[in-house]
């Protein structure tokens, strides 16, 4: 091969090392949002929940400042709502998720609790713990949502605790709550 021709070959060769060692070290791509995790919405309906209004608002607002894939929002009127909301007379009781869209779970919200003494947000909060997958830790302290009943009639803790936290978000994890069915389970939170 003459010289020149080397010469031009080498260059090109070289360029071309040059490009693949550039696009090599250039930054990586940013993420596509299809990428990032999805975000579950159920909706919840509290149209029979007379007086637990405030409670149940404080509750959704605790879990939805505390996990970031799942969204608690109410139900349009005439809309399915995952979660059915109800005040009785008994005690607090839920059916264990995590609920999936289109599934219906049902929470009561039991006056014998408050009459007993026990904190009406913290009834809320800790029964949708239950619709979102998370089972009882009893006994347990007021720094777990879900001791419940355990953690005394002075507990007012309505936030869930870092592992409460986790647990939703890994049974919501890319959406996952569509595939994995709600447990069914009744759970009664009488002392």
């Amino acid at each position: 091969m003459p010289l020149g021709t080397w010469l031009k070959a080498g260059t090109s060769a070289a360029t071309l090392v040059l490009a693949v060692a550039s696009a090599a070290t250039a930054a990586p791509a940013p993420e596509s949002s299809a990428t990032e995790a999805a975000v579950v919405t159920l909706r919840y309906d509290d149209s029979r929940a007379g007086g637990w209004e405030a409670a149940i608002a404080a509750g959704v607002a605790s879990w939805n400042a505390n996990v970031s894939n799942v969204r608690l929002v109410e139900a349009a009127p005439g809309v399915r709502a995952e979660i059915v909301i109800v005040a009785t007379t008994g005690w607090p009781q839920a059916t264990l998720g995590p609920v999936r869209p289109g599934r219906q779970v049902r929470v009561e919200l039991g006056a014998q609790a408050v009459s007993q003494g026990y904190d009406k947000t913290r009834i809320a909060a800790h029964e949708l713990g239950h619709s979102l997958g998370l089972p009882d830790t009893k006994p347990g302290p007021c720094s777990q949502l879900m001791s419940g009943s355990s953690a005394g009639t002075a507990c007012t803790n309505a936030v869930p605790n870092a592992t409460e936290r986790s647990r939703v978000q890994s049974a919501y994890s890319g959406g996952l709550a569509a595939l994995v069915p709600a447990d069914g389970r009744i759970l009664v939170d009488a002392p």
